[in-house]
């Protein structure tokens, strides 16, 4: 009697093998969605999240963000951001229905947040509530005369002065010269500030900073921007301080450079170094600002 004898090893690859393979699947899926985000502390007691620093798949982001907040609820934590890349936006639905709020969105990103504490009330501070823009006031002393310009996509075409929005991590003095160079095509240094408009339930329904510049031109020939001016020109302080075709703002504002050349007070800028942060910083005084 002949007797058929089959390796052990081989009825355990070919019955046993398929399931250990997907016990193995199951308890790699749990072992990924149970570890929690680590994130970065801030100076407040809260945490950040950064998708590009910590990328999560989709399908078990949501038991790994349950995990990370009971722990931070245990380490009493009190903030917990996250910002979220385009490439992670399936984050976001599951982000909401964990309570969390949007605080502000960039193109490449959007943030929100969570705060922890039952006992206390949201500490968190407002994000971008206020713009700020500049107008200049390029002022040439020999003949008295200021550059103003009217805007080619407006329904009632009024004189203003050349300016706009400062851009991040610009300084105001600096953002006042680019404007006036890319809306002139003249060069202009600047020399202090005017005056300053503040409102409110302006673009985006933020409020509105509106700083009133004064520079010195160093060229004089206008080479406008003509995808969104449509008139330059050279004009005398007092004309447009009596313009029918002025907004009556910038008529205030053109009597306040009247009167600077009476006083010759101007708020200048002093860059300087903060003391802790080592920073670069803007320090605004009033100065007597005659050459």
């Amino acid at each position: 009697m002949f007797k058929i004898i089959i390796p052990f090893r081989s009825v355990f690859k070919g019955i046993v093998q398929q399931p250990l393979s997907l016990k193995n699947s199951i308890f790699y899926t749990s072992i990924m969605s149970a570890k929690c985000f680590e994130g970065q502390l801030d100076r407040y007691n809260g945490v950040i999240v950064d998708s590009t620093k910590e990328p999560c798949e989709s399908d078990v982001f949501s038991s790994r963000l349950k995990v990370s907040l009971n722990r931070w609820l245990e380490e009493n934590r009190r903030t917990i951001w996250f910002r979220v890349n385009l490439e992670q936006a399936g984050w976001i639905p599951v982000l909401a229905l964990e309570g969390f709020k949007f605080h502000h969105a960039k193109e490449e990103y959007v943030t929100l947040y969570r705060w922890l504490p039952k006992d206390q009330s949201a500490n968190i501070p407002p994000y971008a509530h206020t713009n700020l823009g500049v107008g200049a006031f390029v002022l040439n002393e020999k003949t008295n005369e200021i550059l103003v310009i009217k805007e080619k996509y407006i329904k009632i075409p009024m004189w203003k002065l050349p300016g706009g929005y400062v851009e991040p991590g610009e300084n105001i003095s600096d953002a006042a010269e680019r404007e006036v160079l890319e809306e002139t095509g003249v060069k202009a240094k600047f020399k202090c500030l005017i005056s300053f408009r503040h409102g409110h339930q302006y673009a985006f329904g933020c409020s509105d900073i509106y700083m009133i510049a004064c520079l010195t031109p160093l060229t004089f020939e206008i080479n406008k921007c003509d995808r969104e001016i449509s008139e330059c020109n050279w004009m005398k302080v007092e004309e447009y301080a009596e313009h029918p075709l002025v907004h009556e703002n910038n008529r205030f504002f053109a009597k306040k450079m009247l009167e600077h050349f009476n006083h010759r007070m101007g708020i200048e800028v002093d860059n300087v170094t903060h003391p802790i942060t080592k920073n670069p910083i803007c320090v605004y005084s009033i100065e007597n600002v005659d050459d």
